[in-house]
């Protein structure tokens, strides 16, 4: 079986496809693999240290505003994806697969375009609760669209092979031992913890609304933080606690990280996750059965944090909180009720649970497999 995989931009694009090429390979080690994705982003990287054979391409996505720059910027990306095209078609004509799966990002339209016009048999999957541009284009074209959550498909063309799959979730995330990593983590019996973080680099909104919220954990005994401030504001946040009186030294409870390179015990060892709300936060979320406050990013391409975030909050799954509706005050509010309510974390964290999807590789695998061609 030769399987070529498309997309790319951001983890959220790229990890699905590895943990589906892992899943595939681990059940069929004879299969070959090809990644395609842009010469320049991080798949450029993270691909080939997974083990997968890469190959690039130079594209670009488009600016919405018209201005002088972003109108330049949008010819060259039309150049960009013409002269894409011809190299994807002969990487198909030397790869020769049996099946094209793309996960998202611009990289994957004259990927699976192309791969359509050759009736080579097409998925793609969409992580997000509201789709993105590529995937509202390819719907109709490709045999099978894979959601993550049903919310996405009200978004979709009627005429779309849609199939609710969800998204991988790595298997340290749904197997990580609670006591185990609360041991690790020398978080004591009775303690709540809260998780929180802004992505690798860091969220301004977030550290500062953070090191408000510390200023209310740091005098509460039951309670222990674990925060990532991110890359740019290590040097920021302790001055942020600072100004709220809080000395590091004398408060043992508090974790200051630049960044959470221990995910899954980390996650496990919360009972209260606060964070931003892309596709891979929200389903590990979900996946570790865990309460969360969501904040979305503002500055993402038609709103996906917020679907994602109301893809739980709407269920009773998360707290969602605008970042336009954010304020110190407001954010401790909520962390004083669910600290001093216990059973209303169960709850949220249940409901959470619930709408996890854990199987989602094999059932990726499975779709892969009724568009197979037949030998």
């Amino acid at each position: 079986m030769r399987i070529l995989l498309t997309g790319g931009g951001t983890a959220g694009h790229i990890n699905p496809a590895l943990a589906v090429a892992k899943y595939i390979q681990q059940k069929h080690p004879e299969t070959q693999f090809l990644y395609v994705g842009n010469q320049d982003k991080m798949e450029a990287r993270l691909v080939p240290e997974s083990g997968f054979d890469f190959a690039g391409l130079d594209t670009s996505g488009f600016y919405r505003k018209l201005t002088p720059k972003g109108i330049a910027h949008n010819i060259n990306a039309v150049r960009q994806q013409m002269t894409s095209g011809k190299k994807v078609k002969a990487i198909l004509g030397e790869f020769k697969p049996d099946v094209v799966l793309g996960t998202g990002g611009y990289v994957c339209a004259p990927v699976l375009s192309q791969a359509v016009k050759k009736r080579i048999p097409t998925l793609l999957h969409e992580s997000n609760a509201y789709p993105g541009i590529t995937t509202k284009l390819l719907a109709k074209r490709v045999n099978t669209v894979l959601l993550t959550s049903e919310d996405a498909k009200q978004h979709l063309h009627p005429s779309a092979n849609c199939v609710i799959t969800g998204n991988p979730i790595r298997e340290d995330i749904l197997f990580y031992s609670r006591e185990r990593a609360r041991t690790e983590l020398n978080i004591k019996n009775g303690q709540i913890c809260i998780l929180s973080f802004g992505g690798s680099l860091g969220a301004d909104a977030i550290n500062k609304a953070m090191a408000a919220v510390m200023g209310f954990t740091a005098d509460q005994p039951h309670i222990c933080h674990i925060h990532a401030t991110g890359a740019y504001y290590k040097e920021i946040f302790p001055k942020l606690l600072a100004d709220q009186g809080i000395n590091l030294e004398s408060h043992p409870r508090l974790y200051i990280r630049e960044y959470i390179d221990d995910m899954a015990r980390c996650m496990n060892a919360a009972d209260i996750i606060i964070s931003r709300s892309g596709s891979t936060t929200v389903n590990e979320i979900a996946g570790a059965a865990k309460a969360s406050i969501l904040i979305p990013s503002p500055n993402v391409t038609e709103n996906h944090q917020y679907h994602n975030a109301m893809s739980l909050g709407a269920r009773g799954g998360a707290i969602v909180i605008e970042e336009k509706n954010l304020s110190n005050e407001k954010l401790i509010l909520y962390v004083k009720d669910l600290t001093t309510n216990p059973e209303k974390i169960k709850k949220i964290a249940k409901k959470a649970g619930e709408m996890a999807i854990v199987d989602a590789n094999d059932r990726i695998y499975q779709e892969i497999r009724k568009v197979l061609p037949k030998r």
